[in-house]
């Protein structure tokens, strides 16, 4: 099968598209016949080295977790999934023809095998945030950085609860913003004072890393009500840096609910082929995304 790898750390030329052998799923695993896959930032930080405290990597290796596709092996344990089941969820180097798949759920019938591919890291991302920085019902939350995925899913869903949303993004996002439940304004100079104008701020989402903790934290007035999943140095302002994955499962599940029940819709930004994945890595790291970026396979 193909597969994307790299051998060292570096830039988006390190990876390669190779011929490997399929991987076989152990116990309480899946394999699936890749149909889609999504580029995550998380991608391009760890085959830069960013992440290797939290997250060895041993080369060469394989890239990406999240996937879509046709289940075409059951490993011994799992019960209620078949061969042929159509399935969305997180596994191992799923830049590939073939994935391990360790946790999966059925795909909702609205959603395409690209669409659904975007759809597991993010969910499991925003519906993380969301209750750690304690967005209530009434309440107005600032997401900076709020048109990519995760921002697109944390809109979403806070609004659906009685959340109200301000987001930041580009001057070309500004209408997506809207027409997902936003107040919309632009980052660069001024940006508090357009962020005030729009409202008080009761908590904050940082999902970009563009060095606005201080701020954050001013338009708060409470570090304990900002979260950052971008920014390491979140320690320093008192904010809190969430890295780990939380119930990813009960995400999947959850977000596939929203999806059926129409709450929420990621769009597919651009789509690669494999051998376009440093294409796409140079694309996810500019930023300025709307919804997900995905490798069809």
């Amino acid at each position: 099968m193909k597969k994307i790898m790299y051998s060292r750390f570096g830039g988006p030329e390190v990876l390669e598209l190779v011929e490997s052998e399929r991987p076989h799923p152990g116990e309480g695993q899946i394999r699936i016949s890749v149909r889609a896959a999504a580029v995550n930032a998380f991608d391009w930080r760890v085959r830069e080295g960013q992440r290797l405290g939290t997250h060895p990597v041993t080369l060469p290796s394989g890239l990406g977790i999240d996937a879509s596709g046709v289940v075409d092996m059951v490993g011994p344990g799992v019960m209620g999934t078949a061969v042929g089941d159509a399935v969305f969820g997180e596994g191992r180097d799923t830049y590939a023809e073939s994935a391990v798949m360790t946790v999966w759920h059925p795909m909702p019938a609205p959603l395409s095998y690209e669409e659904a591919a975007g759809y597991p890291s993010v969910l499991e991302a925003a519906l993380r945030v969301l209750d750690e920085v304690e967005a209530r019902s009434g309440e107005t939350l600032l997401v900076s950085g709020a048109a990519g995925g995760v921002g697109s899913a944390v809109v979403q869903i806070a609004r659906s609860r009685g959340v109200h949303v301000i987001g930041t993004a580009g001057t070309g996002n500004q209408r997506y913003l809207r027409s997902i439940g936003a107040s919309a304004t632009t980052y660069g100079d001024g940006w508090v004072e357009r962020v005030r104008a729009l409202g008080t701020i009761d908590a904050a989402l940082d999902l970009a890393g563009a060095g606005v903790l201080p701020q954050l934290v001013q338009l708060t007035g409470n570090p304990n009500r900002v979260v950052t999943i971008a920014d390491l140095d979140a320690a320093q302002h008192g904010v809190h840096f969430s890295g780990a994955a939380g119930d990813v499962a009960g995400a999947l599940a959850e977000g596939s609910r929203l999806v059926v029940d129409g709450v929420l819709k990621l769009p597919v930004a651009a789509t690669y082929t494999l051998a376009e994945a440093a294409a796409a890595h140079v694309d996810s790291r500019a930023g300025h995304t709307r919804g997900r970026r995905i490798i069809v396979i």
